[in-house]
């Protein structure tokens, strides 16, 4: 469903991502790790389109980003993007604004009010729903435009970081429990952002991990695993594979603390 071949990516001269090759299935849920500064936002920004890559391209259900005025509509269509603070109209209400992004990926109206009640009651949004956005506090605008990402049933979906925003438990486990059902019952294609291995254990087909630019792995979580010679959590797995350091570290902290 999506094919990133050669991609490179510079601000100014400042080399960001390096010759990254990524092959996503159709219905795979992605995960994109890394520690912060590393390309990972970048990655889900030339993905999404946000940005041109500065060498190699972009293929999303065959249509290469931007090679062309037609081609580019057709991804847009297709493609659901949700940045880490996504922008939100603070003078609208959340119903508005979730009807609004619907009727731009096409969605009848019927449809859309009834979708539209669903995401509310499932992000506990009923006592703010007819309210100004900009009275939700930022736990709240993140579960509304988690919504709105969701009210598009956008056969791609592109989540920089999703899980974060001040979502709280609740929020964390409606949104786990709809990316496994997209997955598994729609077939939807996800790559996701996140800093934090334990919320996406259960959920990530493959765990794409870039550091330093690079693609340093792009496997399953067993693989890794069996890569890392250990059995232990994903945030246990990672550490030791991509950054040592961080238990000596900890060692050294607690170690050279005064008496």
């Amino acid at each position: 469903m999506i094919d990133i071949v050669n991609l490179t990516q510079h601000y100014g001269i400042r080399p960001i991502l390096r010759n990254v090759n990524m092959h996503v299935e159709r219905g795979e849920l992605v995960a994109l790790m890394g520690p912060n500064g590393t390309g990972k936002t970048t990655l889900i920004n030339v993905m999404a389109g946000v940005l041109p890559p500065t060498w190699g391209s972009i293929s999303i259900d065959g249509l290469v980003r931007r090679s062309s005025e037609d081609a580019e509509i057709a991804i847009r269509k297709k493609v659901a993007y949700l940045p880490a603070d996504a922008w939100l109209p603070s003078f609208r209400t959340g119903r508005e604004w979730l009807l609004a992004v619907g009727r731009v990926y096409g969605h009848d109206d019927r449809k859309l009010m009834d979708h539209a009640d669903r995401l509310i009651r499932l992000f506990d949004l009923r006592e703010k729903e007819d309210s100004t956005i900009g009275s939700y506090s930022s736990g709240q605008k993140r579960k509304l435009a988690l919504a709105a990402a969701l009210i598009s049933e956008a056969p791609v979906m592109l989540l920089d970081e999703p899980f974060s925003g001040g979502l709280d438990p609740a929020g964390t486990m409606a949104l786990k429990s709809v990316f496994q059902h997209l997955r598994d019952d729609r077939q939807t294609t996800i790559v996701m952002s996140t800093p934090v291995p334990e919320l996406i254990e259960d959920l990530a087909d493959r765990v794409a991990v870039v550091r330093e630019g690079e693609l340093a792995a792009f496997q399953t979580i067993a693989g890794l695993r069996q890569q890392s010679g250990t059995s232990g959590r994903l945030d246990e797995v990672y550490a030791k594979l991509f950054s040592p350091q961080t238990a000596q570290n900890i060692e050294r902290y607690f170690k050279d603390q005064v008496k």
